[in-house]
């Protein structure tokens, strides 16, 4: 719930939960079951489009993590930045809780709200989550790695589709 109502408290207790991984583990993978479930209640994904994009989703949410992690201890470090890869995941997989409610989005009247709610909560989350796992006195900081890693990752996205994608004439 702390998570949900974006309570920082709650993410410096999941960061220091060496213990809280699997959950966080098992957040990651209902949001991308419960973005399947969306795509195949608006028609977007057959059963195969589901797997894939959970999977997609997935190995997305992953790279993005890493990037993050990089970043954040790497390039934007502040004085009191102790983190690593694993608990940036651990943290910004619980930040994913909100995307659960993305499978709301399977009722067409509803899609386009409930896609940009969610997509603001789970922004403003993952801020917050990048905040209390790199140890940021500052908020502007976090939001700049969220935005640097975002970037990266779709770059490292679209360069992968351009390299293995196929061209259709």
């Amino acid at each position: 719930m702390g998570v949900l109502v974006l309570d920082s408290s709650t993410f410096e207790e999941i960061e220091a939960d060496r213990h809280a991984a699997m959950q966080s583990v098992v957040v990651v993978l209902l949001v991308c079951l419960a973005s399947g479930f969306a795509a195949l209640g608006l028609g977007l994904a057959g059963v195969g489009g589901f797997v894939a994009g959970a999977v997609v989703s997935l190995g997305a949410w992953l790279v993005w993590g890493a990037v993050i992690s990089t970043v954040g201890t790497v390039l934007l470090p502040e004085p009191t930045t102790r983190s690593n890869l694993l608990e940036v995941l651990r943290v910004l997989g619980y930040a994913a809780a909100p995307g659960v409610f993305i499978a709301v989005a399977a009722m067409r009247s509803a899609a386009t709200l409930v896609l940009t709610l969610v997509t603001v909560w789970m922004i403003a989350a993952a801020v917050i989550a990048v905040r209390q796992a790199l140890d940021y006195r500052s908020t502007s900081r976090a939001v700049a790695v969220c935005v640097i890693a975002w970037l990266m990752s779709f770059g490292a996205l679209w360069a992968a589709l351009m390299i293995f994608g196929t061209n259709v004439s």
